[in-house]
């Protein structure tokens, strides 16, 4: 199965799991899928509301995987989602 097919699918699985995962391990979700589907954050991404604390905690956690390529971010988000379906 091509890496792009893996993501997808370790994307649907997310919506399947058993429990909600804790909050750092869904900004870790949050970000690992945005860096390997956009790449890396920008100014124009940034929240424009500073009082959006959920929306600037996802921001700030995506902008930490910057340099990171589209590939490496899917493989690490194929892993985490592996990971959270086998427990």
């Amino acid at each position: 199965m091509e890496l792009q097919e893996q993501f997808e699918a370790a994307f649907a699985k997310t919506k399947t799991l058993a429990e909600k995962p804790d909050n750092e391990t869904l900004l870790s979700l949050y970000s690992l899928y945005k860096q390997g589907t956009i790449g890396d954050a920008t100014e124009a991404n940034k929240p424009d509301n500073a009082f959006d604390f959920v929306a600037l905690f996802k921001y700030n956690a995506w902008e930490k995987l910057a340099g990171m390529s589209k590939d490496e971010a899917m493989k690490a988000y194929i892993d985490l989602v592996d990971k959270l379906v086998l427990g």
